[in-house]
């Protein structure tokens, strides 16, 4: 029998509690009514919904469905989900991962930031949850109720970081999770987002179903972005044969055979020289492996822009 008081954080002040990896397995989640507090969910729920707390910090594990803040200020967070939502809220800044268009209503001084954090129990909780660690529109924010001249949300700085907004617990419990905060170790592919691009080139690659698939693209960024090239977004979806002619073009045939074994992952890097940059590494580090990459400067704008809107409509954006 579950006892909605394991999964309940209620009415705490200047206390820091958490739930260790296992501890939720799958279940929802209710924090309300917390004032400066340090809370941290280390594994995977169903949804969370957060009401009424002030000048907390909080880290949320996997969520398989939405979280959704209400009434709430002054809080820093560490989030990943499937939907995210506040409403009547006031200053949040936010490490989010998030699958679908985050989404803000009636709520001021809104700050977003890319999801970084690792611990070793964190990439199966993902799995569990549902989400792909490519899925990430963090920057993609939809204000509901817009103030004609004012902007309710924006960016974090470029180099916020996570450990002085969240940081580590330090609960003696809590203390057994093996936290890294470093931004080379997250779980999470660091991507720009919204930012502005560095560079009017841009490079897409397009990883295919296998079992190397997400350590191959896990490597291709780190290889490309120790060049000093941007990763700007990434994404992991299902093809079909039309949607290979619309995004390949002329080469999509010899690709179609690979879109049966499963989902693609995309990456989109930034930077001068970025295609020449993709073209060699991929030919140094993954020959024999089939990897799509554009040609040229030329076309790689529209490959991008082809891929993504293909995305979008696929995820519903």
């Amino acid at each position: 029998q579950v006892d909605p008081k394991d999964y309940t954080f209620s009415g705490l002040k200047d206390e820091t509690v958490g739930r260790l990896p296992g501890k939720v397995a799958g279940q929802q989640f209710v924090i309300q009514d917390c004032e400066n507090c340090s809370i941290y969910i280390f594994d995977h729920s169903a949804t969370i919904t957060i009401d009424d707390c002030v000048n907390c910090q909080i880290f949320l594990g996997p969520i398989k469905g939405s979280v959704f803040f209400r009434d709430c200020k002054d809080c820093k967070c560490i989030v990943a989900c499937q939907q995210f939502r506040t409403r009547d809220c006031k200053k949040l800044e936010v490490f989010l991962c998030c699958a679908t268009q985050p989404i803000i209503e009636s709520s001021t001084g809104m700050k977003f930031g890319c999801f970084q954090y690792y611990y070793p129990e964190l990439a199966l909780q993902f799995k569990d949850a549902g989400l792909s660690i490519f899925n990430n529109t963090w920057s993609n924010i939809h204000d509901f109720t817009p103030v004609s001249g004012e902007n309710n949300w924006g960016l974090l700085p470029e180099d916020a970081v996570v450990q002085d907004y969240v940081p580590l617990p330090s609960s003696e419990e809590l203390k057994a999770v093996r936290i890294s905060t470093d931004a080379t170790r997250s779980i999470i592919p660091i991507t720009r987002g919204r930012r502005q691009k560095s560079s009017d080139e841009s490079c897409l690659v397009v990883f295919f179903a296998g079992d190397y698939t997400t350590a191959n693209a896990r490597k291709l960024i780190d290889e490309m972005t120790g060049k000093g090239f941007q990763l700007v977004q990434t994404k992991e979806v299902s093809m079909k044969a039309e949607d290979a002619h619309r995004v390949f073009q002329q080469c999509a045939s010899g690709f179609i055979p690979l879109l049966e074994k499963g989902p693609v992952i995309a990456l989109e890097f930034n930077g001068d020289g970025a295609v020449e940059g993709c073209r060699n590494t991929i030919n140094d580090v993954f020959s024999g492996t089939k990897v799509f990459v554009s040609e040229s400067k030329a076309s790689a704008s529209q490959d991008v822009d082809n891929f993504y809107n293909f995305a979008d409509m696929q995820m519903g954006m």
